[in-house]
């Protein structure tokens, strides 16, 4: 179901039923990968964190880690900041 490079690609699922009645597949939240930090980067404005995990990581689907490296579940979030860590290659 996950490729992979997906953190969801090991992670439990099941199936709940939702208030309609519906039997719907779900992922647990996988637990927050152990990184260390590479650096630092300052953010300029429109620079996207699928962009920057290409450049830094050589891999754009490991914006996750970006984000997961400065305590953020949504990459969006980083758009705001000056400077966001990021995370040694894995």
């Amino acid at each position: 179901m996950f490729t992979d490079k997906s953190r969801y690609k090991n992670a439990t699922q099941y199936e709940v039923t939702d208030q309609q009645g519906r039997v719907v597949k779900v992922v647990a939240a996988p637990d927050k990968p152990q990184q260390s930090i590479k650096g630092f980067h300052l953010l300029k404005q429109g620079q996207r964190t699928d962009h920057l995990a290409s450049l830094y990581c050589n891999d754009p689907a490991g914006f996750w880690r970006i984000a997961e490296a400065n305590d953020t579940m949504l990459p969006e979030a980083l758009s705001e900041q000056s400077e966001i860590a990021i995370p040694n290659k894995l």
